[in-house]
């Protein structure tokens, strides 16, 4: 009975938080270009001002480095804000359109509205970038919002609460913590978009219950973004950027490369040169290993490890008092392997061996369209052809995953990996109502549009319009 009332009166609380917050958003206060500009400013602020305390909340969630700190959140995050605040004005103005003659005179535009109060769903992997990335279109857009970041990065779900308000309008975006249920809750509120960073099946849920109060949503998700290698590749940059990318946040990072698919002809080098990379980039750091977040994703990845029918040729140890693994590098697991059934999500890289980019194309898509798609040739036109043959939300040629730190470019994915984008431009439209205005002056009224109709004003009206 306690635990019964207990979250009944969360659910108060939350739909009293949500009134709250939709009362500012009505006032209407946050349409005002000062006031985003205001909040985008604050955005830039926090991560500047409060570097080495998200690092070190970073470090405690996640053993993230001070430099893949700043890299992956920090930095990705003011660019993202400082980006949105430089071209903000512009993006707010009308849009003038033509307007047939049948309605001349007058005047229409677009106008891009807010929709009025955001909940932004965050992951743990990346825990700051993916709630103020978020939050930097909706308020752009002038939007209000609810933050719930994710129970799984716990330090940085503290400060994230704690500091939010202090640099943004304390009254227009509120941080809520929580678990799963807390995040269910909040969408039975009904608000007027969420956006969901996650995993798949998780994304699935979101939007069923999203759909219970007609809750337009954005889901970035995930999927086993594939790497392929032609046999005209320069192999020393591609081993390089493929093993730089993949041990980012050990390999806990939606647009991380999920396997490889190289040509028979350079495969052997190719396996050989991305060992070497994985040593050399570890070999300053007293661990070889790297840091899992939870038992749980340890466990998980463990039993792919161990249950692989592919040829470990490095790594492969891990240590559970430490939830560590090491790099491992997989040649040609079966396709039976558990690994190459769903998204990896850790410092484990299967390379398959390809007897011709037919082939590869075949097998990409004969699953889920996956998030990213890379692509290593010195062929431009191969790039392109491949691009237009491989469904997938973004691409990169000749280097992997840099597509999500460039605000001028869209980020989603598509089918099983995503539904909608944002990003730059795209989070502000995402985030805003693209509302249809008519202008008509009074004068000329022509009589002829009003009943009743005779047979000369039907045949003037089918004309004219």
């Amino acid at each position: 009975m306690p635990l019964q009332m207990e979250a009944q009166g969360g659910r108060r609380d939350r739909k009293q938080l949500l009134d709250e917050v939709r009362r500012v958003a009505n006032s209407g206060r946050t349409r005002d270009l000062q006031w985003r500009l205001d909040q985008l400013t604050g955005i830039e602020r926090l991560c500047s001002e409060r570097e080495s305390e998200i690092a070190l909340a970073l470090s405690k969630d996640l053993g993230r480095s001070s430099v893949e700190a700043w890299l992956g959140d920090i930095n990705a995050t003011k660019t993202e804000a400082r980006y949105a605040r430089k071209h903000l004005k512009k993006w707010m103005r009308h849009k003038r359109v033509s307007l047939p003659l049948s309605q001349l005179p007058g005047r229409g535009w677009v106008q891009y509205d807010p929709l009025g109060v955001v909940l932004i769903i965050g992951p743990w992997n990346y825990p700051l970038y993916l709630n103020l990335g978020p939050l930097v279109a909706a308020v752009a857009a002038g939007n209000c919002a609810v933050i719930k970041p994710s129970e799984l990065a716990p330090a940085t779900s503290e400060l994230l609460a704690r500091l939010v308000p202090q640099y943004v309008d304390a009254e227009a975006v509120r941080v809520v913590e929580g678990d799963g249920e807390t995040t269910q809750d909040l969408l039975f509120q009904g608000f007027d978009h969420a956006l969901f960073t996650g995993s798949t099946e998780i994304g699935k849920k979101i939007m069923a219950t999203a759909a219970l109060t007609l809750t337009p949503v954005t889901l970035e998700l995930g999927g086993k973004s594939p790497v392929v290698v032609a046999a005209d590749a320069d192999i020393d940059v591609a081993a390089r950027r493929i093993a730089w990318v993949k041990l980012l946040n050990s390999g806990q990072t939606c647009i991380a490369p999920d396997y490889v698919l190289a040509d028979k002809s350079i495969v052997d080098e190719l396996v050989e040169k991305i060992v070497q990379n994985i040593v050399q980039f570890r070999s300053a750091e007293e661990e070889f290993a790297l840091p899992i977040v939870n038992a749980r994703q340890f466990d998980r990845l463990v039993q792919l490890l161990t249950a692989t029918q592919g040829t470990i040729v490095s790594g492969g140890h891990f240590n559970r008092d430490s939830l560590r693994i090491e790099p491992t590098v997989i040649v040609n697991p079966p396709d039976t392997d558990a690994m190459m059934a769903s998204e990896i999500f850790g410092p484990v890289l299967p390379i398959l061996t390809i007897d011709s980019i037919s082939a590869a194309v075949t097998r990409i898509n004969a699953g889920p369209k996956p998030l990213a798609l890379y692509l290593f040739t010195t062929s431009s036109q191969l790039g392109r052809d491949l691009i237009d043959r491989i469904p997938s939300g973004g691409a990169v040629i000749n280097h992997v995953a840099l597509h999500c730190l460039i605000p001028q470019l869209p980020f989603g994915g598509v089918g099983a990996s995503g539904l909608g984008e944002y990003h730059g431009k795209w989070g502000f439209e995402a985030l805003s109502h693209r509302r249809a205005v008519l202008s008509k002056s009074t004068k000329p009224d022509l009589r002829l549009i009003y009943p009743p109709y005779t047979e000369r004003t039907i045949k003037l009206l089918r004309k004219l319009l």
